[in-house]
């Protein structure tokens, strides 16, 4: 039996197999695309130019960040650097290009940068992380050690590590957590909302950077525009002896009306204007800053000593006037008083 049964079979004496039907062809399905980490990367994060360039959710107000930069550096390039290349120096406009390109490069470095993110823990890592926290030595007790920190020595002193709950790690040394960006960013600074991105190891030198190039420009153009207005506006009041007040109300331009009235406090000279305003002397205070003021006893008391008396002599004249016959005489004009009747009620009211 076992011989036979493996004998060769003619093929000819077996029976014609019935035809199978070909089996159906299977959907062609399509290799998945492979996918870059930053597609599904965990933090609160936005990616651009394939994930070359990372910013955070929050972009806060980047926006009017670069709009304010944008606004001041244009208005001085179009109004102030034509004045000032024409009455100073063809540099100037050099200078501020240069520092305008450098506080927009490091904007852009400071918000485009990676900070230095520190990636999550892989479910494996955090599992061994996790028994290492539950049984420290290797034992069999159940104690569990209440803090989840790590104590590293860097320079003869000791730094605790804290543990990440959110990325499942113990943070390197001056790490924190960035509760917008929800990321572990290593030498953690702080999230600058003006950039709309963390400061961390990455990009704090392109952030200090863009501070100090910002402070440089701010200055030199407050200082251009401040050049500006006293080359022109105010040199031209000077030099016209007028005020700010007569120029804007036009009291002596024709704006007000007055088209044949001419500045009267004009020498006719420039120089002379000039002198007259920043050379002429110095006019003396009007207003007694350092007097006293008079005492109110003194302001009550006189007036009632130089009135009663006064009243008191013209009863005596108009009674001599009646006995002898003879018509009063006027009375004295005001602000004049009589003195010796002020004497005699003094004395009286001494004695």
């Amino acid at each position: 039996m076992k011989n036979r049964e493996y004998q060769q079979i003619d093929p000819q004496a077996l029976a014609t197999p019935t035809p199978t039907p070909p089996p159906r062809p299977l959907p062609d399905h399509k290799p998945k695309r492979a996918r870059r980490k930053w597609e599904v990367f965990p933090g609160k994060n936005r990616f651009y130019c394939d994930g070359r360039i990372i910013v955070a959710r929050q972009s806060g107000v980047l926006p009017l960040t670069l709009g304010l930069i944008l606004l001041t550096s244009g208005l001085f390039f179009v109004f102030d650097c034509p004045f000032l290349v024409q009455h100073l120096t063809s540099c100037i406009p050099a200078i501020g290009g240069v520092l305008f390109v450098f506080v927009i490069i490091s904007l852009f470095q400071t918000s485009f940068t990676d900070p230095g993110i520190l990636p999550r823990a892989t479910p494996e890592e955090a599992a061994d992380i996790e028994k290492q926290i539950d049984n420290p030595t290797g034992s069999s007790s159940s104690y569990r050690p209440p803090p989840r920190t790590k104590e590293v020595i860097i320079n003869q002193q000791v730094v605790k590590l804290k543990y990440c709950f959110t990325c499942k790690i113990f943070r390197p040394p001056r790490t924190s957590h960035c509760s917008l960006c929800d990321n572990c960013v290593e030498r953690f600074d702080h999230h600058c909302p003006w950039v709309g991105n963390c400061v961390g190891k990455r990009n704090y030198r392109f952030f200090y950077t863009f501070i100090v190039s910002l402070s440089f420009l701010t200055a030199f153009i407050f200082g251009c525009v401040t050049t500006h207005l006293a080359l022109s506006f105010h040199t031209y009041l000077v030099a016209a002896n007028l005020t700010t007040n007569e120029d804007i109300k036009g009291s002596w331009s024709g704006k007000s009306g007055n088209e044949d009235v001419g500045n009267p406090y004009s020498y006719n000279s420039m120089i002379k204007n000039c002198c007259s305003v920043l050379c002429g002397p110095m006019p003396p205070s009007l207003i007694d800053r350092r007097g006293f003021v008079p005492s109110d006893d003194s302001v009550q008391t006189s007036p009632v000593e130089i009135e009663l008396p006064a009243a008191k002599n013209d009863i005596n004249m108009v009674g001599r006037a009646i006995t002898s016959g003879r018509p009063p005489p006027p009375p004295p004009p005001p602000g004049v008083t009589l003195q010796q009747p002020a004497i005699s009620i003094q004395n009286h009211s001494t004695a």
